[in-house]
């Protein structure tokens, strides 16, 4: 998630504008932080949160190699992906965000929207409120000229939560773990109308 390029909207050796917080009608999307860990190790453990492509849980230890990596691309990228707050409750419901998607080469240089949510907090709108602040900030703030999304077509929630951004199918390629996933993308410039 190191090499940002013309083709993703970053011109090259340019990093990223900086990982922001980002205030939704639900949600706060904040960098994450050391003093995460308890609460995102919880969250991994929850089979359903990495079924794909993991096709199961994520350790403790294996949580705390993930976050650190994240917090180390905010330095060496410049984006990110983000812890993701539940404003009524200050809870920890997920992650979302911007990222380069170092596990897919073949694609980059990119910046990629994502997101997971706990099991409990999926079907009401929040991964579409999640990542509509992600992109929008990508294009509006982030300079960016394309953004991609990235599922494996199996996961079909993921699919249409794409679609509902404005996202479509770019091309089909093989994840790292053997897996089939769909690239999906939007340019700035279909934002750009679908925000008149």
């Amino acid at each position: 998630m190191a090499h940002l390029g013309t083709t993703g909207g970053v011109p090259g050796g340019v990093r990223g504008p900086g990982v922001p917080t980002l205030t939704t009608a639900r949600l706060v999307l904040r960098p994450f932080g050391p003093g995460d860990l308890d609460e995102l190790a919880e969250l991994h453990a929850e089979e359903s949160f990495w079924w794909y492509p993991l096709r199961g849980a994520m350790s403790r230890d294996e949580t705390a190699r993930f976050l650190e990596q994240v917090t180390a691309r905010y330095e060496s990228d410049g984006f990110g992906i983000e812890a993701l707050v539940e404003r009524a409750t200050g809870t920890m419901i997920g992650w979302a965000g911007l990222a380069v998607p170092h596990f897919l080469p073949q694609i980059l240089p990119a910046v990629e929207v994502g997101w997971r949510l706990a099991g409990a907090h999926r079907g009401r709108g929040l991964a579409t409120e999640a990542g509509t602040a992600a992109v929008d900030f990508g294009f509006d703030q982030g300079g960016l000229t394309r953004i991609v999304s990235i599922y494996e077509p199996e996961n079909a929630p993921s699919g249409r939560v794409m679609e509902r951004l404005g996202f479509s199918p770019l091309l089909r390629t093989v994840g790292p773990h053997g897996e089939e996933v769909t690239v999906t993308e939007l340019t700035r410039e279909r934002w750009e109308r679908a925000h008149g």
